[in-house]
């Protein structure tokens, strides 16, 4: 009595992660800053290291980070994907770019879209700028950039930019 069964090599299912993320006192400042439209970042004084978003605590000493930093809107791009398939609720359309960027200043990448480009054209090294959402729409988020675009300056050598923040760095380390 063997019954004949279909194989079933795979199925749509949707996903919703819904969470609490409990901030500390660093990343509440930085998201109070971000909803007035300011991004600000943390200097250790121990090694010179700008955070952003600032956690509070130097990531190579571990020792409190407490110096605030106002930090310009532009950034440079470290690494990117390009997306080919639609995010529900994404600001953009596919294709599109989610890029590990650093901001100027700062010495710590985190993630973001860039857009209003060609993906296929994007450097690594790419100077871009933060695109904010209207102002109505700002919360307490790193959501308020919509997105950043390239300034048109085209790319920088990323050893050189390394350099660059080393030596700026180094005048913390050496105090």
């Amino acid at each position: 009595m063997s019954e004949e069964k279909d194989i079933v090599e795979g199925f749509n299912s949707p996903v919703n992660l819904k969470y609490t993320f409990a901030a500390g006192a660093a990343t509440s400042k930085f998201l109070r800053e971000i909803k007035k439209g300011k991004i600000v970042g943390q200097r250790s004084n121990v090694t010179g290291f700008v955070s952003v978003p600032p956690r509070g605590a130097c990531p190579i000493s571990g020792t409190p980070m407490t110096e605030e930093v106002a930090l310009p809107e532009t950034a440079t791009v470290v690494s990117f994907t390009i997306v080919h398939i639609p995010i529900p609720n994404a600001p953009v359309d596919p294709p599109f770019v989610v890029a590990n960027v650093v901001m100027d200043e700062s010495d710590q990448t985190f993630i973001h879209l860039v857009a209003e480009c060609d993906p296929s054209k994007l450097q690594i090294g790419e100077k871009i700028k933060a695109v904010w959402k209207d102002e109505s729409e700002w919360d307490l988020t790193l959501e308020n950039i919509k997105y950043f675009v390239p300034t048109g300056e085209g790319a920088v050598d990323l050893q050189e930019l390394k350099a660059k923040r080393l030596k700026e760095t180094e005048k913390y380390r050496n105090a």
